[in-house]
């Protein structure tokens, strides 16, 4: 085999030498990376532990990343592979380079687009007690009439939860009964009606 890539090598023009030792590194890193991606071995985030009392508003997600190590191995596995195509095709050294410059580019806007939408679909799993207003539910602790304290509702909003509630209501709303949310209390308490 040696044989045969000493004999092979000195037949390729510079170009196609430095295609050949970009594609074959780049190559097998990006393989590597794939595998790791797909069997768990990626880690793009480090947890730390400890106690951190803090409130993110407005956290958008990740932002569009375009230059990151996976896209420029990407680039250059691209570019490489694209290039030698390009010579076997028989076109000219400054088309080769523009059609591989090219191809690695687009790889990178690729993968750097199916990264930033992807963080699009993460959900923060943050309760939104908004999202409960109209929704039904039973009660799992007795509601006392007239917000003179607090009960338990069994609701289902963003899974199912079991949420303090009062309610205006003149008497009180006993276990299993099924009421249905009119409002929002401090953004912590629902507050609910016997439902019809």
């Amino acid at each position: 085999m040696l044989l045969s890539i000493s004999s092979w090598w000195p037949t390729l023009s510079a170009l196609e030498q430095v295609y050949w030792i970009i594609a074959i590194p780049f190559t097998l890193v990006f393989l590597v990376q794939m595998v790791l991606t797909f069997f768990g071995g990626d880690i793009d985030h480090i947890e730390a532990g400890g106690d951190v009392d803090m409130n993110v508003e407005g956290d958008a997600g990740m932002g569009f990343q375009f230059i990151t190590l996976k896209n420029l191995i990407a680039f250059f596995t691209i570019f490489a592979w694209t290039g030698i195509a390009s010579v076997e095709a028989g076109f000219s050294t400054a088309l080769c380079i523009l059609i591989s410059s090219v191809s690695g580019f687009l790889m990178m806007i690729i993968m750097a687009s199916i990264i930033y939408f992807m963080g699009k679909l993460a959900d923060d799993g943050t309760l939104r007690l908004t999202n409960a207003k109209g929704k039904i539910g039973s009660v799992y602790l007795t509601i006392p009439p007239s917000r003179k304290g607090f009960g338990k509702v069994q609701i289902s909003v963003q899974g199912l939860r079991t949420l303090d509630a009062m309610t205006d209501h003149n008497e009180e709303i006993k276990t299993g009964a099924v009421v249905e949310v009119v409002d929002i209390f401090n953004n912590e308490i629902i507050i609910v009606k016997p439902s019809r």
